[in-house]
């Protein structure tokens, strides 16, 4: 079984934390506050992307996880084909002839054989994955909010080195809000998992 998740975001002003949950319980809280000053910067939970406030009415980011296939390789096809009942999506994929040869000699035809090179991979490398999005992830938010904070390049070699020591010791004295965030997203981050312990979300 499928489970939805909502997605969430942050709202900032300035280095302050204003507004957290849903996009609807976020623009609701935002409303109600005075943005005049400016300053604002909303973030997605999932990706830690800026996302342009205000936005319309149910709106929710598409692929909150990531961004979007690389149009090189994968194109969706017309809808109706695959058996979606099942989960199965069509899609097309461009190979080299090679690449084709060897997948019609596999058991189950191309697509039972990338199906278990798909499964394979994600079980070799999830861990690999999960780190990397992650990275990617603190990287989007530390550069929106923190590019002028002390330590910052210090900070961001020390992320990309999975060093969560020195990664802490570089963002000890940023802001409380903008730091517990960074917590938050930073938790899968390291080898270690162990991020820098800072309570607030």
């Amino acid at each position: 079984m499928n489970t939805v998740t909502t997605a969430t975001c942050t709202a900032f002003l300035g280095h302050r934390r204003v507004a957290n949950g849903s996009y609807a319980e976020v623009d609701q809280a935002l409303r109600a506050l005075d943005l005049s000053a400016g300053g604002l910067l909303v973030f997605d939970d999932a990706s830690g992307a800026l996302v342009d406030h205000p936005w319309p009415a149910g709106y929710a980011p598409a692929q909150p996880a990531g961004g979007p296939p690389d149009e090189s390789e994968v194109v969706t096809v017309a809808q109706g084909v695959g058996r979606p009942r099942l989960g199965v999506v069509a899609r097309e994929v461009t190979l080299l002839p090679r690449h084709w040869e060897w997948l019609a000699q596999q058991r189950g035809g191309a697509s039972a054989a990338l199906r278990r090179l798909v499964e394979e991979a994600r079980r070799c490398q999830g861990n690999q994955d999960v780190q990397r999005q992650a990275k990617e992830r603190v990287y989007r938010f530390m550069s929106a909010i923190g590019g002028g904070l002390p330590g910052f390049e210090e900070a961001s070699r020390a992320l990309f080195a999975q060093d969560s020591e020195v990664f802490a010791r570089r963002t000890a004295h940023w802001p409380a809000d903008v730091k517990a965030y960074l917590a938050w997203l930073a938790r899968d981050a390291f080898a270690d998992r162990s991020p820098p312990p800072v309570s607030g979300l």
